[in-house]
């Protein structure tokens, strides 16, 4: 089988990248390596894929560099792969960014995803996986959150954004019968992960004994997922592509499925953990004390998160279990020994 990964240098994308080609499918990744963090970390994790494929004596591996607004590009891809599934990872990441550069969010997750849309029109795969994210809750206060919950009052423009590729692809799901798979993320973790997330924030500034910042006086919570589950489930959607729901109600209609092949779920840990126990937990496993400053609730956050994964279960017979202690102690692990500490 032939599979496309856009985002394929990030953190989810690498993780899959690996996974896919230690079980022998061939791999095609694009990746921009922009710099909205660290690219030497884009191109390290680029490096292992390489070493992965050396390792096995396999040339199932090859990287496109470019971007996903690159309307010929794109298109090219397509034209010149047939490719058998798409795993759309590639965003504009980040919800405090998007309240300082909102265009480069826009040409990323929604011209962009207009592109794989259209390259999958043509090429017509078994399975369009595209990410999403728990931040289409927004204001949402009903715990845990439900696929079929209301998700109209995003509070960022990277919500808005991926609330748009849900829609999106529906349409396209409807109007050209393709298998379109949403996944929305609750707050991804482990080795390899994105500098600007608070596990690899909190984890630098412990270390170096540098105060941390703290938000909404300290009244967060995260659900905190583990990335070897997430890639599991990644890796259970190849084998159960999404269908038509033939018993879909459109007098009273379900917004995590629809009467085209089109399914929405939740991929998270369904434990809700308060930051101030997330830090202690980092603490307990650095083994130092962490400076904290306590701040307002910043633009664009929410609260809490946490997820309701019984769809997930039902639909591949898994869900995210990795207890927390297990993937922190991994994470430290793998920080202490690429920064060298």
């Amino acid at each position: 089988m032939k599979i496309f990964v856009t985002g394929a240098a990030g953190f989810i994308g690498f993780h899959l990248c690996k996974k896919l080609i230690s079980s022998n499918y061939k791999v095609i990744g694009l990746d921009n390596f922009n710099t909205y963090y660290d690219v030497s970390l884009k191109n390290e994790r680029l490096n292992h894929l390489y070493k992965e494929c050396k390792l096995r004596k396999k040339n199932n591996f090859k990287i496109i560099k470019g971007s996903l607004e690159e309307n010929e590009l794109i298109s090219s891809i397509f034209s010149e792969n047939n490719f058998d599934f798409v795993f759309h990872l590639g965003a504009q990441a980040g919800v405090r960014y998007s309240l300082e550069n909102p265009y480069a969010y826009i040409d990323s997750n929604i011209k962009g995803f207009l592109n794989i849309l259209e390259g999958c029109k043509k090429n017509q795969p078994k399975n369009l996986i595209f990410a999403s994210s728990s931040s289409v809750y927004g204001g949402n206060e009903k715990i845990p959150f439900n696929e079929n919950d209301s998700v109209d009052h995003p509070v960022s423009i990277y919500a808005a954004t991926k609330k748009s590729n849900e829609l999106m692809a529906h349409a396209y799901s409807h109007l050209y019968n393709l298998p379109c798979t949403g996944l929305r993320f609750f707050t991804v973790y482990g080795p390899w992960g994105r500098p600007d997330m608070a596990p690899m924030i909190f984890t630098k500034s412990i270390i170096e004994k540098k105060p941390i910042k703290i938000f909404n006086n300290g009244d967060m919570a995260r659900d905190f997922t583990y990335i070897n589950d997430v890639i599991e489930i990644m890796f259970r959607f190849l084998k159960k592509p999404v269908q038509k729901n033939k018993s879909f109600d459109k007098k009273n209609p379900e917004s995590s499925t629809s009467w085209s092949p089109y399914r929405i779920f939740n991929v998270g840990n369904s434990k809700s953990v308060k930051l101030i126990d997330f830090i202690q937990i980092l603490e307990n496993e650095i083994g130092e004390k962490a400076i904290k400053i306590f701040e307002p609730m910043q633009a664009g956050d929410v609260k809490f998160t946490s997820a309701d994964t019984s769809l997930l279960d039902s639909w591949i017979g898994f869900k995210p279990n990795t207890e927390l202690r297990v993937g922190i102690k991994e994470f430290v692990k793998w920080y202490k020994t690429y920064y060298k500490h």
